[in-house]
């Protein structure tokens, strides 16, 4: 294992020497991407469907560029010292900044004029000069960006509210991120005076058609239905996608308004939909009302789970009962009938579990998915009484599963028509891990968790690294780690492989009430049924860009507002109980102390060297008290206790439990 990995090693340094060597001296224009700690990595302009690599920008080379930016950079030889760089692949410095993504900078008003800004891609402080207009320490503001002499300078242009509110809180990452607004009522007023368009549809009416949602859920754009197929030994299932582009037509006001929000956005206590909320009560499929539907029916084998074959129409269809993912898992694991189901409700859920199951089962054995199960901590707010009501840990359990089963074989039969028929699409998309990101991810693995993953670009690999972890508190950790090193699913107008799932002409279509890249595909099919010319696959592709870009940027704005509603949390848990006990993983050890991953708690936090009882030195990865025998490393367990909350920094400091 050991000679394995060194020859691993030597190939890829030799591969990386060999890129630097081709391209030290090159100037390359491109946009960069910060991260929290400081450095950045520069995407380089690029045609559509030619390959490229990111380059690295350590922290002392990023000069006074900003997160989104976009600069001209020098690519570099490695540092030498700096054997962590190679890792990273190219380096670069930023020789220019060709112009600024952002003008103003949403932050937290500090003492002495300063302000801590949300988004932490952003510098950790920046000066304010000139009037506050009112705002006092404490407060969230907007300002206005200044340069002078290569150093950051604001003007307080707005106040937007006392932070540590919770609807201040979540005004000020709307602002930060640039999220859209809720509808106005005259928005509201005309999107009900929408009236559908017309085309051929399946009578459904008379099929046994439920819904599986959360019990909260106030939008249902997918519902399912299973009958006995035509073939013996077969079953016919029902796939029935809300028709929205019954009602948003392309280039409408609507579809407009729909592209330019891109998703529907979730922050913790407030969301934003992605199309008027009135409207999408009227296309969402409600019990016992006939509602207008965009029908997949896979003929499945009963047997082995393979889908067989396929037919897409536009339907009628009423679904006949509306069910929870709580209900549905109580009659998963008890056998137990509601009262208020009945015979044919427990039958068709009976049903559609027996066939989902094999069709995972069989999805298992032929595409070779990768299941990260991991859990996702939410944070429970009420906007309404202006208070966090706690945190609600979630996994995906069978009920969630069948949905979800049925989702993928629709979405994967409508990616291949696409490509059948030739009418441009969006694919969803998702790459292999990079060499680079495989071997970083193993050494990691063997330096904190003695732990030999091998190269994680290979699925197969991957699946049986995942299946020996250790079934403990590190697990999630591991898997969260091992998610990081995967790179994010985008969308594209070109189709390509999907990585984790292990399919190809793989498209989003299942859920085009809450993603334009799924109402985008509903056009398109929509247009293609009708003999209606479709858009073209270039512009496709840029709306493809435009979509990964806001899925990405919304996903930031979300877990800003749910790291800072987590803390919010925190401080009053400290405020009640600071005696609590947290179990937690060292994920990583720096000479100013340890970064905890709280599971139960969805967050990273730290203990300060100082906080550690003993004297403390770093060595390599460890932290070893000089006295006695104590180490702190990577992948140990570490139970801790609440010691202050650093809203600032957005940091929750803890000590450990003994002290």
């Amino acid at each position: 294992m050991r000679k394995d990995r060194k020859r691993r090693l030597r190939r890829l340094a030799e591969r990386l020497l060999e890129r630097q060597r081709n391209k030290s001296g090159v100037e390359i224009i491109g946009t960069i991407k910060m991260t929290h700690s400081g450095y950045g990595f520069v995407v380089p302009e690029h045609n559509p469907g030619e390959e490229v690599e990111d380059i690295f920008i350590p922290t002392k080379f990023v000069g006074g560029a900003l997160d989104g930016d976009r600069v001209r950079v020098a690519v570099m030889p490695p540092r030498k010292g700096h054997p962590e760089d190679r890792a990273k692949g190219p380096v670069g410095k930023i020789l220019e900044t060709l112009s600024r993504e952002r003008t103003e900078v949403v932050g937290e008003l500090l003492a002495g004029s300063f302000i801590r800004p949300l988004n932490p891609r952003l510098p950790d402080e920046i000066a304010i000069h000139g009037s506050r207009h009112g705002a006092q320490r404490g407060d969230w503001v907007r300002i206005k960006l200044e340069e002078e002499n290569g150093r950051w300078r604001g003007v307080v242009r707005e106040v937007l509210g006392r932070a540590g509110v919770l609807s201040a809180d979540l005004d000020a990452v709307m602002a930060e991120y640039e999220l859209m607004p809720r509808y106005t009522e005259a928005e509201e007023l005309a999107a009900q005076q929408i009236e559908p368009r017309q085309i051929d549809r399946v009578d459904l009416n008379k099929d046994f058609v439920i819904t599986v949602d959360p019990f909260d859920a106030k939008d249902f754009d997918d519902a399912l239905s299973i009958s006995p197929g035509a073939e013996a030994g077969t079953v016919d299932v029902g796939i029935h996608i809300a028709d929205v582009a019954a009602y948003i037509a392309p280039k409408s006001k609507f579809d407009e308004a729909a592209y330019a929000r891109g998703f529907s956005c979730y922050l913790p206590g407030r969301t934003l939909p992605m199309l008027p909320a009135g409207l999408t009560a009227r296309i969402s499929m409600q019990e016992n009302c006939e509602s207008l539907a965009h029908t997949v029916v896979l003929t499945v084998d009963k047997k082995s789970g393979e889908v067989l074959a396929g037919k897409r129409f536009h339907s009628l269809v009423t679904v006949k009962k509306r069910l929870s993912y709580d209900e549905v898992q109580n009659f998963i694991d008890s056998g137990e009938v509601p009262s208020e189901w009945g015979s044919k409700v427990a039958k068709t859920v009976k049903d559609i579990v027996s066939i989902t199951r094999k069709m995972r089962d069989y999805r298992d054995k032929v595409e070779r998915f990768i299941d990260l199960p991991l859990p996702e901590v939410r944070v429970i707010c009420d906007e309404k009484e202006n208070k966090i009501v706690g945190l609600q840990s979630r996994i995906s359990r069978e009920a969630e599963f069948l949905v979800e089963e049925c989702m993928l074989a629709a979405n994967q039969f409508v990616g291949r028509e696409l490509l059948a028929k030739n009418i441009a699409g969006i694919y969803r998309i998702h790459a292999e891990v990079t060499p680079e990101k495989s071997m970083e991810f193993s050494d990691l693995m063997a330096d904190a968790f003695r732990l030999h993953p091998g190269d994680i670009s290979n699925r197969d690999v991957c699946r049986e690294f995942i299946a020996s972890i250790p079934d403990d508190e590190r697990r999630n950790v591991i898997l969260s780690l091992l998610l990081r090193a995967m790179p994010r699913a985008i969308y594209s107008g070109k189709n390509d492989i999907h990585f984790a799932l292990g399919k190809s002409a793989y498209c989003h279509f299942t859920s085009p009430i809450r993603r334009y890249a799924d109402l985008i595909v509903h056009q398109q099919l929509w247009n293609s049924d009708s003999r209606i010319r479709t858009r073209n696959g270039a512009t496709l592709e840029r709306v493809a860009v435009w979509c990964s870009e806001q899925e990405e940027h919304i996903d930031g704005a979300c877990f800003a507002a749910g790291d800072r509603m987590k803390l919010r949390y925190l401080e009053e848990v400290l405020a009640k109980d600071a005696s609590k006990i947290y179990e937690g993983v060292i994920i990583r050890v720096l000479s100013s102390g340890l970064q905890v991953d709280i599971g139960e708690l969805g967050l990273y936090g730290f203990v300060r060297k100082e906080r550690l009882r003993g004297s403390y030195r770093r060595s390599h990865y460890n932290m070893n008290d000089d006295r006695d025998s104590t180490i702190y490393r990577p992948g140990n367990y570490i139970y801790l206790r609440l010691d202050s909350i650093d809203f600032a920094r957005g940091v929750a400091n803890f000590l450990p439990a003994g002290r």
